[in-house]
């Protein structure tokens, strides 16, 4: 069946890319955002490379063949929280080019630079293309 699928991690450069693909459970099986930002925070204290990245892959099961389709932000984890909006790490991302964090802007800012948008852009691309 005509199908697909998204993921995403975030790979934090000090930590060797870690929580990655176990970002959701990043603290323990009971994905707690609240848990898995203090991990975060507490692994990070001390470290001066605070660089990161959300990535998202979209899987695309199409007429028995697999396409993937990936959008990367990157930018930096901040030292405590921030903002209010989203979910998971953002009100710890900064993304590159911007003072605040994802917590802090509007869902229409974020859906414009975002890792899932960039990834989603690719896969409209990928399917205009074959209907040209």
């Amino acid at each position: 069946m005509n199908c697909f699928a998204d993921d995403t991690g975030l790979e934090v450069s000090a930590l060797n890319g870690a929580p990655g693909v176990y970002s959701a459970r990043y603290a323990g099986e009971q994905k707690s955002a609240e848990a898995n930002m203090k991990k975060l925070l507490l692994e990070l204290q001390g470290k001066v490379d605070r660089s990161a990245c959300f990535k998202t892959v979209i899987a695309l099961l199409l007429d028995g063949k697999e396409y993937l389709f990936e959008g990367v932000m990157n930018g930096n984890i901040i030292t405590e929280r921030r903002g209010s909006g989203g979910f998971g790490y953002d009100s710890l991302f900064v993304p590159e080019g911007s003072s605040l964090t994802f917590a802090e802007m509007s869902a229409q800012e974020k859906n414009k630079c975002s890792h899932r948008a960039k990834a989603v852009e690719k896969l409209i691309a990928f399917l205009n293309e074959l209907n040209a």
